[in-house]
C-alpha cells in the first residue's frame, strides 16, 4: 500500500494529538480519508487512527444525507 500525499493542514495535524485537534474541524472527506491511509501505513497510532475514522464517517454521514435530501 502506498503512503498517500497530504497537504500542508493534513500533515500538520498528524504531528502531534494537540495539532490534531486544532485542525481536524476544518478537513474535508478526502483529506481525512487520506490522513487516515497515511495513518494505517505509517504511524499506526491507535487514537489516531480511531479519531480520523470517527470525522470520516461524520462527514460522509453528512454528504449522504445531503444527497439524498436533495434526491440524488
Amino acid at each position: 500500500m502506498t503512503t498517500p500525499q497530504l497537504d500542508e493542514i493534513s500533515t500538520k495535524g498528524l504531528k502531534s494529538w494537540r495539532n490534531l485537534n486544532a485542525v481536524i474541524g476544518v478537513l474535508n472527506e478526502d483529506q481525512v480519508s487520506k490522513m487516515m491511509a497515511h495513518e494505517m501505513t505509517v504511524g499506526q497510532r491507535d487514537t489516531f487512527i480511531t479519531r480520523l475514522h470517527q470525522r470520516f464517517t461524520a462527514l460522509r454521514t453528512a454528504r449522504e444525507r445531503a444527497e439524498m435530501l436533495l434526491g440524488k
